[in-house]
């Protein structure tokens, strides 16, 4: 059972009760009356083969609440766009299948790059960006939650407490993001988050000196969860990065947006499991190398929008401070591993932090080369400014390819 200690300065929800699932899905049902729910679900086509997301998509049959499901689809043709068509269909509830490598959605994403408006890289921050789009468009909900498409432990209870502190028209929260202990087979996992994210916050902290972004950041039990949910009015102003600091991302947005009290975090599973992705010692253009120098910069350039200087001498510190730090978390989760008769592999476990000790590095030195480098998305305020029938195009776009195939 979680602890109800509140640490940093984002409000914590926890699990204490165990509450039945049934009990939150008939509040929120009751919400929903006030405040229309959506999901949204990233996906890659090849999910829709995997063991993870069959099961997620019986658990979504049997949630009450929501007004819409919006599927964007990724790396998929035209007879695996009529599969998924098939495969979603299924779902009770409105929902979208939104097909991003169709004609006609990339007829809008080929108008949107001419003027430098589109995501620039293919991945799960343009997948999402394109959804939000849609659930402007359509206008059907308030509250949306966002989740993966590969939760092999998913359960519909995480959908519930994750999307409840913005559902709830008695809070005041304009985002949740969803935390949870990364523990599965005997072995404690979620190696980014343990290893670079949380050292290298404090040896930034150490390195800079106390601030209140780095403070903030620090408050999020699960940084890296992929699981978050919002307000309708986020969806206008956020810009999310197209790249792996997606997560990183959203928040350092949710800080340059909104004040402290208006976020909170939620424990929202007991059990969480998803695929796992290689560290790839020897390819940092792939894998958790890549994710892990995506993220650092990511922080950086947060860092030199509050006015921090960098250079190679600074990074050469932060990466030492960064180092130590790292290595005594290896000996507190293998201690923490041991006390709960779960494994942890100390010689692995050390890799890994050297692995991110260098790419700390390379993020730096790419910083510093590309000053200019800008992986956000613009706002759908923006776009919207500057073509302001977008949304609309949007939506009759995926109305007609959903038309067209499944007639």
């Amino acid at each position: 059972m979680a602890d109800f200690y509140q640490n940093g300065v984002v409000t914590t929800l926890h699990n204490l009760s165990r509450r039945p699932t049934e009990e939150l899905e008939a509040e929120l049902l009751r919400f929903s009356q006030k405040r229309p729910m959506a999901l949204i679900l990233p996906s890659l086509y090849s999910e829709l083969e995997g063991e993870a997301l069959p099961n997620i998509v019986t658990e979504l049959t049997q949630v009450p609440y929501l007004s819409e499901i919006v599927i964007g689809l990724d790396r998929a043709d035209k007879e695996q766009y009529k599969s998924a068509l098939k495969f979603f269909e299924k779902l009770p509830q409105h929902h979208r299948v939104l097909w991003n490598d169709g004609p006609r959605l990339k007829a809008i994403d080929e108008e949107l790059s001419a003027l430098n408006l589109a995501p620039k890289e293919l991945g799960k921050g343009r997948n999402v960006w394109y959804c939000m789009g849609y659930i402007l468009a359509s206008n059907r909900s308030e509250s949306v939650a966002l989740h993966d498409c590969d939760i092999v432990t998913y359960t519909r209870d995480l959908l519930a407490r994750l999307i409840y502190p913005v559902a709830n028209p008695q809070f005041n929260y304009e985002f949740c993001k969803g935390y949870y202990a990364r523990v599965a087979n005997g072995k404690i996992n979620g190696r980014v988050s343990r290893l670079l994210v949380t050292p290298l916050l404090r040896a930034l902290k150490r390195t800079l000196g106390d601030h209140e972004y780095l403070e903030f950041m620090d408050s999020f039990r699960y940084p890296l969860a992929g699981e978050f949910s919002f307000r309708r009015d986020v969806l206008s102003d956020i810009r999310i990065p197209s790249d792996w600091g997606l997560e990183v991302g959203v928040l350092s947005e949710m800080h340059r947006n909104y004040n402290h009290n208006r976020l909170c975090q939620a424990d929202i599973a007991d059990n969480y499991d998803h695929k796992h992705q290689d560290l790839s010692f020897n390819n940092d253009q792939g894998g958790l190398s890549k994710m892990s120098i995506d993220i650092t910069k990511a922080l950086f350039r947060k860092l030199a929008t509050q006015g921090f200087t960098f250079s190679n001498e600074m990074f050469r510190s932060i990466k030492a401070t960064y180092y130590r730090i790292a290595l005594d978390f290896v000996e507190t989760y293998h201690n923490d591993a041991v006390m709960n008769g779960l494994t942890l592999d100390i010689h692995n476990e050390e890799k890994a932090v050297e692995l991110f000790a260098s790419n700390i590095m390379k993020a730096g030195t790419s910083f510093l080369e590309n000053p200019m480098e800008t992986p956000f998305i613009p706002s759908w305020n923006r776009v919207t400014s500057a073509v302001p029938d977008i949304l609309d195009r949007l939506l009759e776009a995926v109305e007609a390819d959903t038309a067209e195939l499944l007639g």
